[in-house]
């Protein structure tokens, strides 16, 4: 394993089995085949990032009920983060949602919640979202948290630009609710309209 790194991670076979839902059997034979990413450690037991087994989950629709998913949303509006929160809250599973309202106020929070995903607005006050997610890149603690830019001000250089430093996607505001829900990378609730 990495240094840097602490053991929370990293999952063991077995644990990343009941999170996938399947035999400790299947996940050695994913990694074998090289589907699943793995580590080994000077004792020769295999280890796996907690980021990558998210991403394999997320690629295959392995849903964990039980799974929190932390969601940090970074905008300088406050209707607009209130409005987020309300159709986050939609989702059928946990989430955990915090707000930061600039780009320093992000950089803090994401060291100390590390969220899974990453809402961003580009143009902020202070720090923008280019830099922000720049930095998130470029730190090996950081570099897992997916990022969905979204701009009022959308031109195709605009989302070249953010994805060019690692942004996945970028929305143009208003943009439609479902698209957003399944950038996060889960089921579209009932009752999620678009607006």
């Amino acid at each position: 394993m990495r240094k840097g790194h602490n053991n929370k991670d990293y999952m063991t076979p077995t644990q990343v089995a009941e999170r996938l839902l399947v035999s400790p059997v299947t996940v050695r034979q994913w990694a074998q085949k090289g589907l699943l990413e793995a580590e080994t450690t000077p004792g020769g037991h295999r280890r796996f990032a907690r980021a990558e087994v998210e991403r394999f989950a997320r690629e295959r629709g392995i849903v964990n009920e039980s799974a929190v998913t932390k969601i940090l949303v970074v905008d300088d509006s406050e209707p607009f983060t209130a409005f987020l929160v309300k159709l986050l809250q939609k989702l059928p599973y946990p989430v955990e949602i915090s707000i930061a309202r600039d780009g320093f106020d992000a950089g803090r929070k994401v060291v100390s919640i590390v969220p899974d995903v990453v809402l961003m607005d580009i143009k902020m006050p202070g720090m923008d979202g280019y830099a922000v997610c720049e930095q998130l890149k470029a730190d090996s603690r950081t570099k897992h948290i997916r990022v969905i830019a979204m701009t009022g001000y959308y031109t195709p250089e605009n989302a070249r630009r953010i994805m060019g430093v690692g942004a996945e996607a970028c929305l143009s505001k208003p943009f439609d609710n479902n698209v957003l829900l399944e950038l996060v990378g889960v089921p579209t609730p009932r009752g999620a309209d678009a607006g």
